[in-house]
């Protein structure tokens, strides 16, 4: 377990780590390059950098959160990436099942999830998230829709393009955030608020994470830019004077 300071959960749990990148929006990925980073600090769980790694130690740690937790699953990997074996899969569901806090998994996988999903017990307190970054794989939101778990998710982040034929019909959650680092790819406010009309005429929750960087940010006056701001977020936070962080409703 960590303590997270993505803004819409609370904190990351790892039992695997390590990816492979599958689209434009793995370009960037920050747990790449945080992966190599604490390889470099000898930090054991990362002896092997961004290698696809299974850490059947860590499948205990949520029995003994005491308090319900939001938790992301995996935020340093992919828990439906090919070289996860589907018995690995399932001994993360059965903690999942077995225990009352919500988690968030998110994938770029979702043929995958569909392939394994009648294997695999969906308990309501399991989200199941994938990503949109951009127009070519917005078919992952259609698999999404087809997989078994109640509470489905999408990740438009980072946005590096137009989401024009999205449909967000069967989706129950939307979050949308700009890429950060030297080397974030702009975004524009436009595609921001195409998202949030789709989830206005759905009524589907609508949770701006982030501009990313600054010189993406509408607003050079945005309040939550400012590291003191309660609501601070890399590049700022608010999309036409508001801050939206809507969740689902479970």
């Amino acid at each position: 377990m960590q303590l997270s300071n993505i803004e819409w959960t609370e904190l990351t749990w790892n039992p695997t780590t390590g990816c492979t990148k599958v689209s434009q929006g793995c370009k960037n990925c920050y747990a790449e390059v945080m992966s190599k980073r604490l390889k470099a600090m000898g930090v054991l769980k990362y002896k092997n950098g961004f290698k696809v790694a299974l850490h059947p130690e860590e499948l205990a740690k949520p029995f003994s959160w005491k308090k319900r937790k939001i938790v992301f699953v995996n935020s340093m990997s992919d828990l439906f990436h090919p070289e996860v074996p589907l018995e690995f899969i399932q001994s993360v569901f059965d903690v999942m099942n077995s225990t009352n806090h919500i988690y968030q998994v998110l994938t770029k996988r979702p043929e995958r999830v569909k392939e394994l999903e009648n294997k695999l017990k969906w308990s309501e307190n399991i989200w199941l998230g994938t990503s949109v970054e951009e127009e070519t794989v917005v078919k992952r939101a259609v698999d999404l829709v087809k997989c078994g778990a109640k509470t489905k998710f999408l990740s438009v982040e980072p946005l590096i393009g137009p989401v024009n034929s999205l449909n967000l019909k069967g989706i129950d959650w939307v979050i949308v955030g700009g890429e950060s680092g030297h080397k974030a790819r702009p975004l524009k406010q436009e595609w921001v608020e195409h998202v949030k009309t789709l989830c206005k005429i759905s009524n589907t929750p609508f949770f701006f994470k982030q501009w990313g960087k600054k010189s993406f940010n509408s607003n050079p006056e945005d309040p939550t830019i400012a590291k003191e701001h309660p609501m601070h977020a890399k590049g700022g936070c608010q999309l036409n004077g508001e801050v939206y962080r809507e969740m689902p409703r479970v």
